[in-house]
């Protein structure tokens, strides 16, 4: 593996914006040099050099929330073709969701998982444990430092692996060994709501009623639970897309921090759209929870700013353009976004709305310290060298021709970014340069200092 020397980049890291170069070595980062300091005529003369003058060095985003659809569903997306969109879209690490088929409620069906990452993945991984109503063994036995995470499903969504045995809930939230991640949405509220409107419309609901379904109400209901149960066991709870402000109410606005034990996710979709994107787009941004008002979105905006969101995620979950494209009650809830979410958030900094220092802390820093990744989510030495170089002047439009997601298309296309991601470097090795990938995968499981 030749070193490289990424050279004369503004380096985004640590709440600071610096000139400065980057030496890679065996994989990781060999020294952080400022535009003062002498670089040693050995790591030029060593190296593949990479001039990134005008260009922005970030660490590699990683996302905390995917669904690659592998195994039993991959006529729609699987673990290569959705890593190798990832790694265009500047995320260097993904943890993928229990929901596929069979689900991985097993250690078993894990492991499984994670042999099929080990020969197919772009990026690196991890996958979450399924918590169910009844596998508490599997819950409670779960390795602390090679699995990231448990999943609690306390709503029905893609699935269907609502955990809603009362005793069952309390056994994951007071003996889970780590972090624990929970869709929230109250399933008797969204059910009591759904029949109201098929009473209606029948199946062929209209989509800007879908957050009239997937309501304010049944989303705070749920988080309110799962924040008591969370207090009541002393848990690490992680609430996973929130979508309303009332919501926001229940979380603490400091930074993430050890001590901090309940904390939140906003995702790219609910800090991008609004519900009066719904005629526009139709069931393409229809997800649980739903996309809700302009107020909602701003509020999630804010509370990005004053950090009672700790982390910017996705919710990446694609599926077919012909089965999207069906009445409401028909139509999966979920859709393709990990090749877009750095862009538009970059987007959303070009608006003025987040700096980048900012961004970087919620995609990249927090992540890896919510989960205690080890060694990555900074540009330190020591660390892996898991990097992304933007030009944050070049102009990029969404066009299907360029989507790499297997399902093929965006609810992002036909917009034009007003940056680019040129560069992205898993582990040392470049991954994907200026439109072309590398075919020799250098990715690695994931492993946390617990």
């Amino acid at each position: 593996m030749r070193p490289i020397l990424i050279s004369n980049a503004r380096i985004v890291n640590e709440g600071n914006i610096q000139e400065g170069s980057v030496w890679i070595r065996d994989g990781k980062i060999a020294a952080v040099y400022g535009s003062g300091d002498t670089i040693p005529p050995m790591a030029r003369e060593e190296s593949e050099v990479i001039d990134a003058t005008g260009q922005l060095l970030l660490p590699g985003v990683i996302d905390e929330h995917v669904h690659f659809r592998e195994p039993g569903l991959t006529h729609k997306a699987d673990i290569a073709s959705e890593s190798r969109a990832a790694v265009a879209g500047g995320v260097t690490s993904f943890m993928e969701m229990p929901n596929t088929r069979p689900p991985a409620v097993s250690h078993r069906e894990l492991e499984h998982k994670f042999d099929l990452a080990r020969e197919h993945a772009y990026a690196n991984y991890s996958f979450y444990l399924g918590a169910t109503n009844d596998n508490r063994e599997e819950v409670r036995s779960t390795d602390p430092t090679r699995v990231c995470g448990v999943k609690l499903f306390m709503g029905a969504s893609t699935g269907n692996m609502l955990v809603d045995d009362q005793q069952a809930l309390e056994q994951v939230f007071a003996e889970s060994p780590v972090l624990i991640t929970t869709h929230c949405e109250d399933e008797a509220t969204v059910r009591a709501n759904t029949r109201h409107y098929q009473e209606q419309y029948g199946d062929d609901i209209p989509m800007h009623y879908h957050p009239s379904i997937r309501s304010e109400e049944a989303c705070y209901l749920s988080s309110a639970r799962a924040v008591e149960m969370a207090q009541k066991h002393g848990s690490r709870l992680h609430i996973l897309h929130l979508s309303t402000a009332r919501e926001l109410d229940l979380f603490e606005p400091r930074r993430f921090e050890p001590g901090k034990r309940i904390t939140a996710e906003a995702c790219v979709h609910h800090l991008w759209f609004d519900q009066d994107d719904y005629p526009r787009l139709g069931t393409r941004i229809k997800w649980n929870p739903a996309i809700k008002s302009a107020h909602d979105r701003q509020q999630l905006r804010e509370a990005i700013r004053d950090h009672r969101i700790d982390a910017i995620a996705t919710d990446h979950a694609p599926h077919l353009p012909e089965e999207k494209d069906n009445p409401y009650m028909k139509a999966p809830s979920g859709g393709p976004m990990i090749q877009h979410s750095l862009p538009a958030m970059l987007d959303l900094y070009h608006q003025g709305i987040f700096s980048l220092e900012l961004l970087v802390e919620k995609m990249c820093h927090t992540p890896a310290e919510l989960f205690r990744v080890s060694k990555r989510g900074y540009i330190r030495p020591g660390y892996w060298a898991d990097l992304v170089l933007v030009d944050p002047q070049k102009e990029q439009r969404v066009d299907p021709d360029h989507i790499y997601y297997k399902c093929g298309w965006s609810p992002m296309e036909g917009h034009t970014f007003r940056s680019t991601i040129t560069h992205t470097l898993v582990n040392g090795t470049i991954a994907y340069q200026n439109g072309t990938f590398t075919d020799t995968k250098h990715a690695q499981r994931l492993l946390f200092d617990r």
